[in-house]
């Protein structure tokens, strides 16, 4: 399952992860958000010993989104050792997703 973070855990969560992290900004209010969820789940429990899979809710916490210049909803990071290793913008199918995480 898939970890809430904020902007008081985010560090620890994802910047101090020794590993690769995908971050999910998503919305309450987003249709897309609402259908790219479950293949985040899904991704979540698949790859629990290979990927850290986090969510942040913009709503409740837009410095985050800010800081990382989310504009469109959903948008997915991946951190690699802390560091935005990838991005993708908008609702896509899971192999996408899948394609960044095993390469």
């Amino acid at each position: 399952m898939a970890v809430v973070v904020t902007s008081q855990n985010f560090q620890s969560e994802v910047l101090d992860y020794q590993g690769l992290a995908l971050v999910d900004f998503w919305a309450s209010w987003c249709g897309p958000c609402q259908m790219l969820s479950p293949i985040i789940e899904e991704i979540a429990t698949e790859y629990q010993n290979k990927v850290k899979v986090v969510k942040v809710d913009t709503d409740q916490d837009s410095d985050l989104a800010n800081k990382y210049n989310v504009s469109s909803l959903p948008t997915v990071i991946f951190f690699d050792h802390g560091q935005v290793k990838a991005t993708i913008i908008g609702f896509k199918q899971k192999q996408e997703y899948l394609s960044i995480i095993n390469h």
